[in-house]
């Protein structure tokens, strides 16, 4: 019996191949015919064209040539979509990876950014291989606004220089508060055609998103600013004059210089890269769920990112990701399943192959306006305001992330936001625990009993010897200090005490050791202890603690308790 109701309440648990089965699998096996492919073809042409752009706005501002962007959204996002779990993640250069990846250049160059990215590809397998995808979902929500937006005020600040043009004296600063020295004294060199192709790019896309929102308006904002640019002979920057145009073909697979100091020196930036690529792929395919009402595998999608981050590294690509604005777009386009992803890739191939020597002319403040809407869009600033005015514990934690991912640092921002998030939700915890007797204010109706059990008691309306007191809530080292002062008062009052653990859901080990020493004083001051309700775990945990016969006894309810007390001779515990 205890079986088939274990078996009811407790679904078997899937096997390695069923969790590590790409959707892609999934999707074909359901059966997909013409009608599933012509709406995966629609959808990834649309995605295409939006990444198209993104792509290399997103590889310049990293610091690493346009066709970077392009290597990651084509190598990286077809394998994303092609071994992972989610129907609808679209994968490639992300905006949030724009600070790691530009400092890690600075600091490593190219190569060292190839091998961290191949590094951090390594240990996504590992996280999704050994199932720890599960507990990156349990980052706080006020830790992934903060985080968010501080990332868009980041990429945002890295883009003023391209939207206006400016020439700065030197290298421009990675931290926020020199940048903005650095910009604020390169004033004087603002470029006003880089400026007006900026402002026409931000503008259109504005207007385009306002009056038509089917169109691919980041795509056509660029042609239009680059017609601008070419039509007038606009002395603005352009991705021809800076890094010579972008190849018309991918470069073959090849290994970065690897050696056992190389890979210590890049170590942090790996790790960096694997935990913000984890964050933000399971996010993206968080949202996906959400648009769509399906559910993504975790762990099977982190081992696609982790696939895709090493192939994109071979081929000279940057950290591949899953992307919101993009898989979103996905969805809203009417993607079937992941076959649209890998329909995205290889359009994007084919765009580079023809299209290659258009980019040339692409001025680059009108990739630095693509950003700047890009952040403007990152910044959930409903979101944000409403976290400030819910509770002053989440507004603490998005703002301690928000302030220290802008002046400090990523990893230490989601480090410090998810300890205060952690640490708010201990308290809240405990302090939703609560020891009272067991008077409820309102009796719950039961049928009448029958036979021996219907006679009226009177010693349970009468019996001074016997306090009964009930714990609800979590009780673990939280709350211990709570539970232990009031069981301290309460356990010498009297000859028999009763305390009730069936309303507990959770019990720990410092719970355990706070029954242990009331149960000890009980016993010193000759008190009969029973614990009455507790779950197969607790009693296993209390039981492991020392919490057995003869210092305490078990019973399965308060009524089983009141029974064994009467039957119990005087003295026996």
């Amino acid at each position: 019996m205890d079986r088939t109701r274990r078996a009811i309440h407790q679904p078997a648990q899937p096997t390695f191949s069923e969790l590590f089965t790409p959707k892609l699998v999934t999707v074909l096996r359901e059966g997909y015919t013409s009608e599933h492919f012509k709406a995966d073809a629609v959808a990834g042409l649309t995605v295409a064209i939006v990444a198209l752009p993104l792509s290399m706005a997103i590889a310049i501002a990293s610091g690493v040539t346009p066709e970077r962007g392009l290597y990651t959204a084509i190598i990286g996002g077809f394998l994303v979509s092609a071994l992972g779990g989610s129907r609808f993640q679209i994968g490639g250069p992300a905006g949030a990876f724009i600070v790691l990846v530009a400092a890690t250049v600075a600091r490593v160059g190219v190569d060292g950014l190839l091998l961290a990215t191949m590094m951090a590809g390594i240990f996504l397998l590992a996280i999704g291989y050994l199932r720890l995808g599960t507990y990156i979902k349990f980052i706080p929500y006020p830790v992934t606004v903060g985080f968010t937006a501080g990332i868009a005020v980041i990429i945002f600040s890295g883009q003023i220089v391209e939207l206006f043009g400016l020439k700065l004296a030197g290298k421009e600063p990675g931290p926020l508060v020199p940048k903005l020295m650095a910009i604020g004294e390169a004033a004087g060199t603002i470029n006003l055609a880089a400026t007006s192709v900026a402002v026409l790019t931000i503008v259109a896309i504005a207007l385009m998103k306002r009056w038509r929102p089917k169109w691919p308006a980041m795509l056509i904002a660029i042609g239009l600013a680059s017609l601008v640019a070419a039509l007038f002979s606009l002395p603005a920057e352009t991705i021809g004059t800076r890094f010579g145009g972008i190849p018309r073909s991918l470069q073959m697979p090849a290994f970065p210089p690897i050696s056992f100091d190389r890979a210590i020196d890049v170590l942090p930036d790996a790790i960096a890269f694997a935990l913000l690529g984890a964050i933000e792929s399971l996010l993206s395919a968080v949202v996906a769920d959400g648009m769509t009402g399906r559910r993504h595998r975790s762990n099977c999608e982190l081992v696609a990112q982790g696939f895709a981050n090493i192939a994109s590294a071979l081929f000279g690509g940057i950290c591949t990701t899953g992307t919101i604005a993009r898989t979103a777009t996905n969805v809203r386009a009417g993607a079937h399943g992941p076959v649209s992803g890998m329909i995205h890739s290889v359009l994007l191939l084919a765009l580079m192959l023809v299209a290659a020597p258009l980019a040339s002319y692409i001025p680059l403040a009108a990739l630095a306006g693509v950003l700047a809407v890009v952040c403007w869009n990152m910044f959930e600033k409903q979101a944000f305001a409403t976290l400030l005015r819910a509770s002053r514990g989440d507004a603490l934690v998005l703002m301690a992330t928000f302030l220290i991912v802008i002046f400090r640092d990523l990893t230490e921002g989601i480090v410090v936001g998810f300890a205060l998030g952690s640490i708010l939700f201990i308290d809240r915890m405990a302090k939703s625990i609560a020891v009272e007797p067991d008077q409820r204010l309102v009796q719950d109706d039961v049928a009448d009993r029958t036979g021996a059990d219907s006679a009226y008691d009177s010693s349970e309306a009468s019996d001074a010897d016997t306090v009964v007191y009930r714990i609800s809530g979590a009780f673990f080292f939280g709350a211990a200090s709570t539970v232990a002062t009031v069981l301290d008062r309460i356990a010498d009052q009297r000859k028999n005490f009763i305390l009730d653990c069936s309303a507990v859901p959770f019990f720990d080990s410092t719970a355990a050791n706070v029954i242990e020493g009331a149960a000890y004083k009980a016993r010193r001051a000759g008190v009969r202890f029973i614990i009455s309700g507790a779950s197969p775990q607790t009693r296993r945990m209390l039981i492991n603690h020392g919490v057995k016969r003869p210092l305490v006894t078990y019973a399965a309810s308060i009524r089983d308790a009141r029974a064994q007390l009467k039957k119990a001779p005087p003295g026996e515990v």
